[in-house]
This record gives C-alpha cells, sequence and structure tokens, in this order.
C-alpha cells in the first residue's frame, strides 16, 4: 500500500463525496486506501455515503475529538507508507499524484510535502507555504500583509508555483511519511482545531527531516466551507496559538514570549468586538 488517505469529516456530506470521488477519479498508478474518520456530526445524513463507497473505511467517533485526535486515530487504521492528511473539503484536480510521491521517494530525509491551494475563485491560498512562528512574522500574520520577496510568514520569497524547501505546509493536505508520522508522534492532541499542522510540521523539522512546498499542482480547498466565524471559533483558533508559543517560547526565548502573549491577547479581543 502506498497511501493511506486520511479524511477528518465533520457535518460536510456532500463536499465529502466530491472530495472521496475526486480521489477514485485521478489516483492512478498507485496502492491506496481511504479512511474518513467523522468526528461524530449532529447530522448522521453522511453515513449514506458508506453504502456508496464500499471500498472507503468509515469510522464513526462517539464524540467530537477534534483535528488532531482524529487524525491520529485514523493513522493507527493506515497501511500505507504515506498517510495523505487531507480535508473534505478539497478535491484533486489530475492525473499528478504519481509524480508528487515519485518525488517524495527521491528526496533524502523527506518529512512532509503539502500542494499548492486555491479556492473556488481560482485565488491561490498563502497558508500553502508558510515559515515558523516567530516574533516578526507573527507581527505580519496578526496585524498587516507584507507584499515584498521577503521570507515573511507566507514565504513571498517561494513563487506559488514552485517546488522548494519551507518549513509548515497546511494539514488540508499533507502528505507525510507513515514511519515519520508515527516517530514524532503524530498531531499534538492538544490542539482541537487550528494550529496542529504548524505545531506537527516543526516537529518534523525538529526531529531532521524535510518539508517540501510542491507549487506545480494543485488542489481545490473550498476553505471554511464547515467553520462558523464566532466565539467559539476564535477561542479555538487564538488559543491554538498560545499553545504553540507556550510550548516553543516560554522557556526558550522569554523577551519573544512576553511580546507574542500581548500581540495575541490585543488581536483576540480586536476580533472578538466584530462578532
Amino acid at each position: 500500500m502506498k497511501v493511506s488517505v486520511i479524511i477528518v469529516h465533520y457535518q460536510v456530506k456532500d463536499l465529502l463525496k466530491s472530495c472521496i470521488l475526486s480521489i477514485q477519479k485521478y489516483f492512478q498508478g498507485f496502492d491506496y486506501e481511504i479512511i474518513v474518520v467523522d468526528n461524530s456530526s449532529p447530522d448522521s445524513a453522511w453515513k449514506s455515503l458508506i453504502n456508496q463507497f464500499n471500498d472507503v473505511e468509515f469510522i464513526a467517533l462517539e464524540e467530537n475529538y477534534g483535528f488532531s485526535k482524529a487524525n491520529n486515530i485514523g493513522v493507527k487504521s493506515a497501511k500505507g507508507e504515506y498517510v495523505y492528511i487531507l480535508n473534505p473539503d478539497t478535491e484533486i484536480e489530475g492525473n499528478y499524484f504519481q509524480e508528487v510521491l515519485d518525488y517524495a521517494d527521491q528526496q533524502s530525509g523527506f518529512g512532509a510535502l503539502g500542494l499548492r491551494m486555491h479556492d473556488k475563485q481560482g485565488m491561490f491560498l498563502p497558508e500553502s507555504k508558510r515559515s515558523i512562528p516567530a516574533l516578526i512574522n507573527s507581527f505580519e500574520k496578526l496585524f498587516t500583509k507584507l507584499s515584498n520577496d521577503s521570507k515573511t510568514y507566507y514565504r513571498n520569497d517561494v513563487d506559488e508555483f514552485e517546488i522548494a524547501e519551507v518549513e509548515v505546509m497546511t494539514g488540508a493536505n499533507l502528505l507525510i511519511k507513515k514511519s515519520v508520522y508515527e516517530e514524532v508522534g503524530g498531531f499534538d492532541e492538544r490542539y482541537f482545531m487550528y494550529g496542529e499542522d504548524i505545531d506537527l510540521c516543526y516537529t518534523i523539522l525538529r526531529a531532521g527531516y524535510k518539508n517540501f512546498y510542491y507549487g506545480k499542482y494543485s488542489i481545490l480547498h473550498h476553505k471554511g466551507e464547515s467553520t462558523l466565524k464566532d466565539r467559539v471559533y476564535l477561542s479555538r483558533f487564538f488559543g491554538a496559538m498560545d499553545i504553540f508559543i507556550n510550548k516553543y517560547y516560554k522557556k526558550q526565548k522569554p523577551f519573544q514570549f512576553v511580546l507574542m502573549k500581548i500581540g495575541l491577547k490585543l488581536k483576540h479581543f480586536i476580533e472578538a468586538q466584530k462578532i
């Protein structure tokens, strides 16, 4: 088995169906499996897909454990050399994945890889390639947007169609060597939603592996279709950033830690006033 596709689903049945169909259409030339982990969706309509896709493994969780834990549960059932963490609101757009796998196979010390993403309007999604959060690029992320070609949070120094080593890719489409995933412990389950992809990519780097952005090919991401922008969303988003800086900056870089904490609290307050 070459690839195990892990899809954590919550309340987007129709998008999940399109995602599965796109995989079945374009994954050619290698053995793969699809594992769908439902995070206790309130609407059970998604279960109708079980009979439609007999070759897909469906795992129904009894409660919503969050993105990190649900993925870890899915990977435990995976048989592939690679695991491909994929959002249910994405679609593969061409018969290019064999080439992507060949590239991954050829890289010494390969850890993880993410493809270029665009939304349904065709606009490039900059979170496809990122840097590890630090003081300056976190300020950029929270309060402004730099459009120059410097190494900013969104890696403006790497062209959107380029193939390059980067630090962080998005968890919406993340190809990882299963052995590496298991070695580093998978997703940190302290993250319920958001931030877990940054942490995992950083953990992979800290273990001595390399991460890659593969801009030659793209996937469609119906971004945010299953996300309600409310105070719960804000709490989870900023809570995830808080976990990250507590984990990596509190003891290692105390001055940056204090400034980043202040910035997070300020931005959280500003965004909360808009709801």
